[in-house]
Order: structure tokens, then C-alpha cells, then sequence
């Protein structure tokens, strides 16, 4: 039997790969025990951890029930009253920010310095709605700005 047949015939007994595998020979040694099961199941796990909301685990408190048909945790307030309405925004309910802002991209920019100019002379009286469609305005014409400026001096 050659080098290369004993190579072989130790091969097809160890099916294992590496160098770190120990003695064919060796038996393995043996597996631990199971752990026992646990007498109460684990605690819950993760974050956050399930409780309930304060108040509601008293069980000598009496229930609290309201005229409204539904009941409230204690500690909790609850909003009572006629829900606040607020006007329809102008402009398909876009508001006139954004709206000016979006037809900036179709009228040369003007739209945008109209808005910047609105902005800055109604800030205070500005709804607090309109105000995000205002400032894209204000940020577009200021790089609209630049682009102009560096767009007119490279090409000199």
C-alpha cells in the first residue's frame, strides 16, 4: 500500500476537516447533562418591559366609569370639550408655501423670491402651517442665488 492509499484510507475514516480535530482514535468526550427545567418560567424579555399602566392594578379601587361610555386609567387626563377646528389651507390645501414652492421649478424661480418676500415680512402673523412651505421657498431662492451668481461669473 502506497503514501497515497494510506492518505486516503485515514480520510475516509476521519470525516472531519482541519487540524484541530484530535486523535481519530480518541473517543469523544461524552455531551453534559440537560439543565433542569426551570421551576417558573423566565421573566419577560426585551425592552420595554410589559406593566401595566399606573392606577390600574389596584383591585380594592372601585372601577371609575363616565357618562361617555368609555373609562379612563387614573393619573391620565382626559381632553373634554369641542375638538378645535381649524381653517382649510388656500391653495388646494397645500397651503401657499408650497405651492409657490413647486411652481418655483416651472416660473424661472420667480415664485421663490415671492415667497422669501412673504416670509420675511409676515413671520409673526404667519400661520404655523404655511410656515415649513415658506422656508423651502426662502432656501430654494437662496440657492437658486448662488447657482445664479456662479453660473454668471464662470462663464466670463
Amino acid at each position: 500500500m502506497s503514501d497515497d492509499e494510506k492518505k486516503r484510507a485515514l480520510a475516509a475514516e476521519h470525516n472531519q476537516y482541519g487540524t484541530f480535530q484530535g486523535v481519530g482514535s480518541y473517543p469523544p468526550p461524552p455531551s453534559p447533562p440537560p439543565p433542569p427545567p426551570p421551576e417558573h418560567p423566565p421573566p419577560a424579555m426585551g425592552f420595554p418591559h410589559p406593566v401595566p399602566p399606573p392606577g390600574s392594578s389596584e383591585p380594592s379601587a372601585p372601577p371609575q366609569y363616565y357618562a361617555q361610555g368609555y373609562q379612563a386609567v387614573p393619573g391620565y387626563p382626559v381632553a373634554e370639550g369641542r375638538p378645535v377646528r381649524e381653517r382649510r389651507l388656500p391653495c388646494c390645501g397645500l397651503g401657499c408655501g408650497w405651492c409657490l414652492f413647486i411652481i418655483g421649478f416651472f416660473l424661472a424661480a420667480i415664485p421663490w423670491y415671492v415667497g422669501l418676500l412673504v416670509f420675511l415680512c409676515t413671520r409673526n402673523r404667519m400661520d404655523h402651517r404655511e410656515k415649513p412651505g415658506y422656508i423651502a421657498c426662502t432656501i430654494a431662492a437662496v440657492l437658486a442665488t448662488i447657482a445664479a451668481i456662479i453660473g454668471g461669473s464662470s462663464s466670463a
